[in-house]
């Protein structure tokens, strides 16, 4: 089964949507939806990013899904961590309140400061 970039904080593994725990990364255009706090930064450059670090097999730790139904949860490429990865290389912001045992922040502390 393929995975493929949507956005910088979700792809898509088969019929599967999985969101990037603990990261928030800039909206495509027409996807900030009135009244939201968007991410500032560029989103094309941030799914590039994602699409780079997402190298070898994909493993998935699952913590649930969001209110919108996409599974979210913590990816391991060749690379590392692909919320760590958004997060050191600047494409991404980190949510404390979306890290779900604080698996991110123990994963890399220093690219959540």
């Amino acid at each position: 089964m393929g995975c493929r970039v949507t956005d910088g904080d979700t792809i898509r593994c088969g019929d599967e949507r999985i969101r990037l725990l603990a990261i928030d990364a800039p909206e495509l255009p027409g996807h900030c939806r009135t009244g939201r706090d968007c991410v500032p930064g560029d989103p094309y450059a941030s799914s590039d990013s994602l699409h780079e670090a997402m190298v070898g097999a994909i493993r998935i730790e699952r913590y649930g899904t969001d209110r919108y139904g996409r599974t979210l949860g913590s990816l391991t490429s060749d690379k590392g961590n692909l919320s760590c990865w958004q997060l050191s290389h600047h494409h991404a912001v980190y949510k404390v309140a979306w890290d779900n045992l604080m698996k991110i922040a123990r994963t890399c502390p220093r690219a959540v400061l």
